[in-house]
């Protein structure tokens, strides 16, 4: 499993003495094979947010849809105000993304992808929007499974 953190948020609370500070940490995680997961991890010190992210992370580990080495259709997702467009690329292309992104289409297993981030810069809004958007991805061998028509899947390939 990789464990990535996305971003860290240092946040204060004025009591009598002065500053008192916390950290969030957003952290993805995968398996570069398909699997990945995200989680946020609150904590006195860094480290201590690092490792509850980490564990909330691989607790809400999902499985993608992937076509080799990268996405089997365009998909677009929104979360919050920010909106993520994802292209599939030919082999060789590389990931061409934002470090939000990049962080966790690279965990998921994705090599190849063009994409876009508008709206909102929020990490914590993109990641979640680029999540939902490789969960929405589907093979066409599992579109035409769920419409019935798995039957004439091996009736195209062999003319094809």
């Amino acid at each position: 499993m990789v464990e990535k953190v996305v971003h860290i948020n240092r946040s204060s609370k004025v009591v009598k003495g002065g500053r008192r500070f916390s950290f969030s940490a957003l952290i993805v995680v995968g398996d570069k094979q398909g699997k990945v997961g995200m989680g946020m991890g609150k904590g006195a010190e860094v480290s201590e947010a690092i490792k509850k992210g980490g564990e909330n992370a691989k607790s809400r580990i999902s499985i993608v849809s992937l076509a080799s080495s990268t996405i089997p259709h365009e998909v677009y997702s929104e979360f919050g105000g920010a909106k993520v467009l994802l292209r599939p690329a030919s082999p060789g292309t590389g990931l061409i993304c934002g470090r939000t992104v990049r962080a966790v289409v690279e965990s998921a297993g994705v090599k190849d992808v063009l994409s876009k981030s508008l709206g909102s810069k929020n990490a914590s809004n993109v990641a979640k929007a680029t999540l939902n958007a490789l969960l929405s991805l589907r093979t066409r061998e599992q579109i035409l499974k769920a419409r019935g028509l798995e039957g004439r899947l091996a009736a195209t390939t062999k003319t094809a």
